[in-house]
């Protein structure tokens, strides 16, 4: 990858401003916690949806550039392309994640979390495992300078060694002033440069191996600071 190409890959748009991008993704983590309260056992995918669009409309954000996404059971191991079965409800004991990219003024925000209902162990540790490779990949990026192409190995080796899939069809993306897709539409996972901080959603998308289903997890790569 060249300069030019590493330059292109990191620009942002002329409404960049780190305030506006830390306050789009902390309205954005704010909106996940607020859905996810309201997901209850015996609730259809399709009413969740449309609550998680009513939540962020509610506060003040924008619909903005891909849909807003709840997924109940099953439907946790696709990717995020594929439309999910109609109908799934969710179980007493089950797991879900959202997945939304809300947008304040000019500044995207995009997030995801997984989140389990009742007592199954191995939802609970699909779910915890998917945050807790995000932040190991992280502290590496952190540490270690790798590319985002090293990155994604390092996560795929993780992933199995803790019993699970990486889904290679969410490799992470740009994000910036709206809209990112103007400035770069390449994938992180294909970034042969270290990638800068507050321009980058790093993706995780684990599955079990024998696909019953899976858990998500995404956040912008930021500092250790922006963490609690």
């Amino acid at each position: 990858m060249t300069k030019t190409d590493v330059a292109a890959a990191e620009r942002v748009g002329p409404a960049f401003s780190v305030d506006g991008m830390l306050l789009a993704r902390d309205k954005t983590r704010q909106a996940i916690r607020e859905i996810a309260a309201r997901v209850a056992p015996g609730m259809v995918e399709e009413d969740a949806v449309a609550m998680a669009r009513s939540v962020l409309l509610d506060a003040g954000l924008a619909l903005s550039w891909h849909p807003t996404r709840v997924r109940f059971g099953g439907n946790t191991i696709k990717p995020m392309k594929q439309a999910s079965v109609p109908g799934v409800v969710l179980r007493e004991n089950d797991l879900f994640f959202i997945d939304i990219a809300p947008r304040v003024d000019a500044w995207e925000g995009d997030g995801g979390a997984s989140f389990t209902v009742g007592h199954d162990a191995e939802y609970a540790r699909c779910a915890r495992d998917a945050e807790a490779l995000f932040h190991d990949v992280r502290a590496v990026w952190r540490k270690e300078g790798l590319t985002g192409h090293a990155l994604y190995d390092h996560a795929d080796r993780t992933a199995r060694k803790m019993g699970w899939e990486l889904n290679f069809d969410l490799p992470g993306h740009r994000v910036s002033d709206f809209p990112h897709a103007t400035i770069y539409t390449g994938s992180l996972a294909d970034l042969e440069s270290c990638p800068l901080p507050m321009r980058w959603i790093l993706e995780i998308h684990l599955r079990d191996p024998r696909h019953r289903f899976g858990a998500f997890f995404e956040d912008m790569l930021l500092d250790d600071a922006h963490y609690g």
